[in-house]
């Protein structure tokens, strides 16, 4: 698979010398912002949901809750069910547990990355604190499951739709698979372990995953993805299998335009970035599963989606649909799309753009939609330094 390329020798030998790009010059260009990111983060103590009570969750002190981002109060009658208003998001919405969530997705992977190009073990150890408190700690853990994300007032006490709160634990999944194979030893870790095994049981069979799978959108991407990291972290060869017919029979032959787009993202009130979000969320999945030259018998495939999207992040005047409702001047950052297309394909254009955008976005919005962050921990592979 892609993800087993190591970064030790990764290089675009068959790409124009323009277009390679090697461990060294990752390391080089990413070591500045890690390790910044990791000095600061060894500041910061694990924070898990338990620390945050949600008096309107229908689950207890362990139960990740989150309520419906486009849901608010009924204009017309405020004491009726919410009401549903597309790219809107409801600023008096419970983000508790979502906030402490991407909290830990930013910390840990940043930790992690830092290990892997000092082996400053006070990285590690740290990171494994995280780890901890969040997966295996009886008095601060999260439940292995998602029963109540994505409430609605009125409507539901959660659904399905809210699985893709967890998209901000793929990164952490991969950062807790790096750190094991280079030989750091903590217990933290195969506990960590063991929590995705159940999480992922859960949502391979509970009927929330089968509502994210059969979405026809982002959220079967997000829940594929997922689904096939938690499964690369735990060793579940069955469900990798399983995501690699997903994603061509269903993700790319079902949502894919033969142009390459995505039309329900480009439906949506915030085409742009709901364009951006799928991208990279497939973009990693491709990497994954090693399907980035996949193409269906009509040319559709990768090469095609990020061929399509390419000229608006290059220059986000060419869009040629309306500006998002919320959010537009804010897009694009570092798309993880334009990095593993670039190495996949051998295209110099997506890493040179890639390389010029921004990494470390500060608006919550752009954070809760770009879960890929530390491009060290998805070129290594290996049992060791």
């Amino acid at each position: 698979m892609r993800g087993c390329i190591p970064v030790l020798t990764l290089m675009l030998a068959a790409a124009p010398a323009a277009a390679q790009l090697d461990s060294t010059e990752v390391a080089h260009l990413e070591r500045p912002r890690v390790v910044a990111a990791a000095e600061r983060y060894l500041r910061q103590a694990p924070v898990t949901i338990t620390t945050f009570p949600a008096s309107r969750s229908a689950g207890g002190a362990h139960d990740f809750y989150s309520e419906g981002d486009y849901w608010w109060p009924d204009p017309r009658s405020p004491d009726s069910p919410y009401v549903r208003r597309d790219g809107e998001t409801n600023p008096a919405n419970f983000v508790a547990h979502r906030d402490a969530m991407r909290r830990l997705s930013q910390i840990v992977p940043a930790l992690v990355a830092a290990y892997q190009l000092t082996r400053d073990a006070r990285y590690a150890r740290h990171a494994a604190a995280h780890l901890r408190a969040w997966f295996v700690d009886d008095a601060t853990r999260m439940n292995p499951s998602l029963l109540y994300a994505q409430a609605i007032e009125g409507r539901a006490t959660g659904r399905g739709t809210g699985l893709i709160d967890t998209i901000h634990l793929v990164e952490v999944a991969r950062a807790a698979w790096v750190l094991e194979h280079l030989g750091y030893r903590d217990p933290a870790l195969a506990g960590t372990r063991e929590w995705f095994r159940q999480y992922l049981q859960w949502m391979t069979t509970h009927a929330y995953g089968n509502d994210e799978r059969t979405s026809g959108n982002n959220h079967a991407a997000a829940w594929a993805l997922q689904v096939a990291e938690f499964a690369h972290l735990v060793g579940d060869a069955r469900q990798l299998a399983r995501m690699r017919r997903f994603f061509a029979d269903t993700l790319v032959a079902g949502q894919m335009a033969a142009d390459g787009s995505f039309p329900r993202e480009l439906g949506r009130t915030k085409p742009y970035g709901y364009s951006l979000f799928q991208l990279d969320v497939m973009a990693t999945l491709a990497w994954v599963l090693d399907a980035w030259t996949f193409t269906t018998p009509d040319g559709r495939g990768m090469r095609r989606a990020l061929a399509f999207m390419y000229p608006f992040i290059k220059d986000k005047r060419t869009w040629p649909k309306p500006p998002d409702v919320m959010y537009f001047d804010q897009w694009p950052v570092r798309d993880p799309a334009l990095l593993f297309g670039g190495l996949a394909l051998h295209e110099s254009r997506y890493i040179d753009l890639w390389k010029t955008l921004d990494p470390d976005p500060t608006v919550d919005e752009v954070i809760r939609n770009y879960p890929i962050r530390q491009p060290l921990l998805w070129l290594w592979e290996g049992a060791g330094p």
